[in-house]
């Protein structure tokens, strides 16, 4: 077991990938056959919106929290599913959009633009769309290859801000309980200040580094065969 952990081989990985992906769809088929079921209470359009939009943060949460706990653990295949995790938030994040815009908007364009520009958290919710969709749309090894590993680091750096506009959006959706989001701010909060005292510690170790030795001014004399 503790192989398996520390050097899965390919095959491994190809089961932990699948079975990953199988339980990153119980949400969605939870809640499709709780619609189906009509059991999704009062107002099933808003149960669907919310629990998209929740998951879309559980899932920025999970895809963020990857890097920690290949650092902590040292399980360096890890780094491996965050692909797949970020992409799942994509597609709930997708979903839950949608849900907006067809179940609860019925396509009034006029009216969607309207909550966009007056209402202060559908507005940090949309900018975080905007913004996931290049992330999604890169998330290959041909945007790799094409962007460049550092520009396309540099994009994906846009999860930090999707992830800060998404607790802010629920936060300011919440008008009564605000005990979760206030524990989503919490969790990102960490995730993002081991970050940067991860950072700042490898800012430290570089400046620890005596500098090179200059190379000593001298004339050089060649000395050329007859």
């Amino acid at each position: 077991m503790t192989k398996l952990l520390r050097a899965p081989t390919g095959a491994q990985i190809t089961t932990i990938k699948a079975v990953l992906f199988l339980l990153c769809l119980l949400p969605a088929i939870d809640l499709a056959l709780g619609w189906r079921a009509d059991a999704l209470g009062a107002n099933p359009i808003e149960t669907l919106t919310r629990a998209g939009g929740e998951w879309t943060l559980r899932f920025l949460l999970i895809t963020l929290a990857v890097t920690p706990l290949r650092r902590l653990t040292g399980l360096h295949w890890l780094i491996r599913l965050r692909r797949m995790l970020g992409l799942f938030a994509f597609a709930y994040g997708t979903a839950h959009f949608a849900t907006y815009l067809w179940l609860d908007q019925f396509f009034d364009w006029g009216a969607i633009a309207r909550d966009i520009l007056e209402r202060p958290f559908i507005t940090v919710g949309f900018a975080a769309f905007v913004l996931l969709v290049p992330l999604a749309a890169t998330s290959n090894a041909f945007a790799i290859r094409r962007l460049g590993g550092r520009r396309w680091q540099a994009l994906h750096r846009a999860v930090y801000a999707i992830a800060i506009l998404g607790v802010l959006h629920y936060w300011w959706l919440v008008k009564a309980d605000l005990l979760e989001p206030f524990l989503y701010a919490l969790i990102l909060a960490a995730l993002l200040g081991a970050r940067a005292w991860w950072r700042e510690l490898e800012r430290r170790r570089q400046l620890a580094v005596s500098p090179p030795a200059p190379a000593l001014n001298r004339a050089v004399i060649r000395i050329v065969p007859k």
